[in-house]
């Protein structure tokens, strides 16, 4: 048995965590010497108890070979504590995952990393933020972190993409089992600009007690933890408390008071976090110059900017804050019908999309 399928079959048993490994390892030095000691040996050692010297004796070595095959097949790498290429920032942590899945790469590049996270049913407000300061963010070199959840971290992740910058998304399950399944295609992106990681084991499903373990490796990777909206009950605000156990910074964006979907990171401001309005704060916070920042702009191709000049004038009064009909009437000066039918070019060029309420934004 290699040191990898030691590491493998000990994260494959049940409440092994890095503690009880270190107890372990100083009692039988290497990993290996584990799945050889005697019941009444491991039994006796302080935290291990009866339980888990049970599952180490009965554990069935073909379910290593099973894990290996698994993880070979989808191409994911597997990456233990005393592996070099194991994230930095998540060694110092307490607590620190025996082994972690991983598709796609993590580079030294990903030492600068800031957590951005919020509500799973965000409003556009959240939502876009979450997009503009990771895109922003992502222009200085920074590594974007967040958990692939549904709302606020997928367009933290999207935000990054778009910047073309890295990203690393982190799983409350397996690989077996991609959570949320209509996220699998933008796990795939992840993958070819960063990296998707799980501590799970291949067939782990996505329980509800997985998800603040997979909160604990956002803001372990980070340097920082975002909030861009949440709730009083918002499972980011577990992330917010990792990170200060953890000694990270945590950042929140204000919100409107009378918002239920604010209340979380209001209250976080109230309690001390560092309050964002502009990506310069995130870096002043953190010593890191600003002076490279770019603009982030929506990508158009030229043959795509290709319209008259009434076109032109009506998409200057569309911005990335939404806009209704009437505002971009009484700003263009265009009649409604004029405007109606200049929005539909737009649409079909693809430089502008509709939001509820009839109101527009670009694309």
């Amino acid at each position: 048995m290699t040191e990898l399928e030691a590491f493998v079959g000990l994260n494959l048993i049940s409440n092994i965590g890095s503690v009880r490994l270190s107890k372990l390892l100083e009692v039988f030095g290497k990993p290996q010497e584990i799945f050889s000691a005697k019941y009444e040996h491991l039994a006796s050692i302080f935290g291990i108890g009866s339980q888990i010297a049970s599952g180490i004796v009965s554990f069935k070595k073909e379910n290593i070979e099973k894990e290996l095959f698994s993880s070979e097949k989808l191409g994911i790498k597997i990456l233990t504590l005393n592996d070099k290429d194991y994230p930095e920032n998540l060694r110092q942590i307490p607590g620190a995952p025996i082994v972690l899945y991983v598709l796609g790469s993590i580079i030294a590049q990903d030492n600068l990393a800031i957590g951005i996270v919020g509500s799973r049913r965000a409003s556009f407000y959240g939502l876009s933020n979450a997009e503009i300061f990771a895109s922003q963010l992502c222009a200085q070199g920074i590594t974007i972190v967040s958990g692939m959840a549904r709302g606020v971290d997928t367009y933290a992740h999207r935000g990054a993409l778009k910047a073309k910058g890295r990203t690393i998304a982190v799983m409350g399950s397996g690989f077996s089992h991609i959570y949320p399944a209509e996220n699998a295609d933008l796990a795939k992106d992840i993958a070819l600009s960063g990296a998707v990681i799980s501590e799970f084991p291949m067939e782990t499903k996505p329980l509800p007690g997985n998800f603040p373990r997979r909160n604990r490796l956002i803001s372990g990777l980070s340097l920082g933890v975002l909030i861009t909206e949440a709730a009083r009950n918002s499972g980011a605000l577990i992330t917010a408390d990792f990170a200060l156990e953890q000694g990270r910074e945590v950042f929140a964006l204000p919100g409107r008071i009378d918002s239920v979907g604010s209340m979380g990171a209001n209250a976080l401001l109230k309690q001390g976090a560092k309050i964002v309005t502009c990506c310069d704060d995130i870096l002043e916070e953190l010593n890191l110059a600003a002076s490279n920042m770019k603009k982030i702009e929506p990508e158009v191709k030229k043959q795509e900017i290709a319209y008259g000049k009434e076109e032109s004038r009506l998409y200057e009064h569309i911005t990335q804050h939404p806009v209704a009909i009437d505002d971009l009437v009484q700003k263009s000066s265009f009649s409604s019908s004029q405007v109606l039918s200049l929005i539909l070019k737009l649409q079909f060029k693809k430089l502008i999309k509709a939001l509820p309420g009839k109101q527009f934004i670009r694309n």
